[in-house]
C-alpha cells in the first residue's frame, strides 16, 4: 500500500467535532483532531515538533485507536498515517544513516537531532537482514532518537498485526544491539555514536524494546533473555538513586551523575518492566516498577492537586522536555493496566482533568505544556504530550 496523497489522507483527520466533551474518550477525540492538523502528510511526521517527538505522537494515535475501537475515524486515521510515515518518514530523518561525527562531544540528554553534529561519511549496515535493512531508514546517529521509533512502529504493529512495522522496530534494536557496549558494565549501551555519555533514557528505551520483542518477535527467548539481562544491569550499575528515582545518566566512573530527574526516565521503565512481567508474570518486575512510579509520584506531583510536574514548568521547558510527562503517564497507565492502583489512577485523573481545565485553549482545544496552568507554549508535542494523558485517562 502506497502513501496517500496529502487531500485524500487529510480527510480522515477531521472527526466529528464535540460540544459537550463530557467524556474522557470525547476529549482524546477532540484532542486527537487538533493533533493530526499538524500532521504533515510530505514529510511524514508532525510540523512544529522534531524527529524524536514524531515517535512519541505516532505512538500515542496507536495508544488511542487501541481503546477507541467503535471509532472507524480513529481507527482509519491511525492505519493511513501508519502507512504514509512508514513510506515517507525516512526523509525527515535530521541525520539519516546516523552521521553523527565520531569524534563530537556527547551531551547529557541531547539528541543528535537537537546538537545537529552531522559528517559527510554515512555509516553502512552491517548485515543484509531484511529487518535490519528497514529499520536502518530511521537511524540518526542519537540512539534514544532510535529507539523511540522503535516503540512507535510496535505501538503500530500492536494495532495493525501489519508485520512490516514489527520488521523496523526489530532491525532498530539489532542496530542498537550491535553498537559499542558501555564501558559500565558492558551490557548497556552509550547515549550516541560518539560513545561518550552513558545515559539512562537509551537503556531504557534499549530494555523496553526488547522486553516488547520478547512478547512479539519470533525470536522470543532471544529479547526475552536480552531485557533481563538489561534490567539486572540497569537496576544495579547506579542510575537509581536513594529516593528510588532515576537521574540523567552516569559518570566516567560509572556513578550516579546528580542530574536531573526527568518525568520520562521513571515512566520509559514502568512499561519496560510491565512487558517484563508479562513475559513469565515475575512479580518482581512489578515490584520494582512500583517502588519506581511510587517514588516517582512522590517527587513529581503536588499533593494537593496529584498533577504531574516538570521540574522546567511552566515556562523553561524545551523542544525535548515539553514532552517528557506523557511519556510518563503513558507508561504509568501501562503499569496500571496489569497492577492497578488507587495512587497511579488519581495521578492520571487529576492530570488530565487539570490539562482539559487549566492548560487548554477553550477556542481552538490545542494543549499546552503547563499542566496546572496558565496555558503558555502550544505546539505538536506540548499537545501530544498532554493528549497521552487524555488516552490513558480514558483507558481506566
Amino acid at each position: 500500500m502506497k502513501p496517500l496523497t496529502p487531500i485524500f489522507l487529510s480527510s480522515l483527520y477531521l472527526l466529528t467535532p464535540t460540544t459537550a466533551q463530557s467524556t474522557p474518550l470525547s476529549r482524546a477525540e477532540t484532542a486527537l483532531d487538533v493533533l493530526q492538523s499538524w500532521y504533515n502528510t510530505s514529510s511524514g511526521i508532525w510540523n512544529t515538533c522534531g524527529w524524536w517527538n514524531g515517535a512519541n505522537c505516532m505512538t500515542v494515535l496507536a495508544d488511542l485507536a487501541l481503546i477507541d475501537d467503535s471509532s472507524e475515524t480513529v481507527q482509519e486515521t491511525a492505519r493511513e498515517v501508519f502507512n504514509n510515515t512508514y513510506y515517507v518518514g525516512p526523509k525527515s530523518n535530521p541525520l539519516p544513516f546516523g552521521r553523527l561525527e565520531p569524534n563530537a562531544t556527547a551531551s547529557p540528554s541531547v539528541t543528535a537531532s537537537s546538537s545537529g553534529v552531522a559528517s559527510s561519511m554515512a555509516a553502512t549496515p552491517t548485515t543484509t537482514d531484511g529487518a535490519y535493512e528497514v529499520g536502518w531508514k530511521w537511524i540518526d546517529g542519537s540512539y534514544d532518537d532510535d529507539g523511540w521509533w522503535a516503540l512507535a512502529w510496535i505501538a503500530a504493529y500492536d494495532l495493525t498485526e501489519e508485520q512490516k512495522y514489527l520488521d523496523v522496530a526489530i532491525g532498530i534494536y539489532e542496530h542498537l544491539n550491535s553498537t559499542k557496549k558501555a564501558s559500565c558494565g558492558g551490557t548497556g549501551i552509550y547515549s550516541d555514536i560518539t560513545n561518550v555519555y552513558v545515559n539512562a533514557v537509551t537503556n531504557e528505551l534499549f530494555l523496553s524494546i526488547a522486553a516488547h520483542l520478547a512478547n512479539r518477535a519470533s525470536n522470543k527467548q532471544k529479547y526475552r533473555q536480552d531485557a533481563e539481562n538489561l534490567w539486572n544491569w540497569f537496576s544495579t550499575v547506579g542510575f537509581i538513586n536513594d529516593n528510588g528515582t532515576i537521574n540523567d545518566g552516569l559518570t566516567d566512573d560509572c556513578k550516579n551523575n546528580g542530574q536531573t530527574e526527568w518525568t520520562y526516565n521513571q515512566g520509559i521503565i514502568l512499561g519496560a518492566l510491565t512487558e517484563l512481567y508479562t513475559i513469565n508474570e515475575n512479580k518482581t518486575y512489578l515490584t520494582s516498577a512500583s517502588h519506581i512510579a511510587k517514588a516517582a509520584i512522590k517527587t513529581f506531583t503536588n499533593s494537593t492537586t496529584n498533577v504531574i510536574q516538570e521540574s522546567c514548568d511552566p515556562d523553561a521547558c524545551d523542544e525535548n522536555s515539553t514532552q517528557f510527562k506523557g511519556i510518563f503517564i503513558r507508561n504509568l497507565a501501562a503499569l496500571n493496566d496489569v497492577a492497578p492502583d488507587n495512587d497511579y489512577e488519581k495521578v492520571i485523573k487529576a492530570s488530565a482533568e487539570s490539562i482539559w481545565r487549566k492548560d487548554r485553549d477553550a477556542e481552538n482545544d490545542e494543549l499546552g505544556e503547563a499542566w496546572t496552568g496558565p496555558l503558555g507554549l502550544v505546539d505538536a508535542s506540548t499537545h501530544s504530550s498532554a493528549l497521552d494523558t487524555l488516552v490513558a485517562a480514558a483507558g481506566l
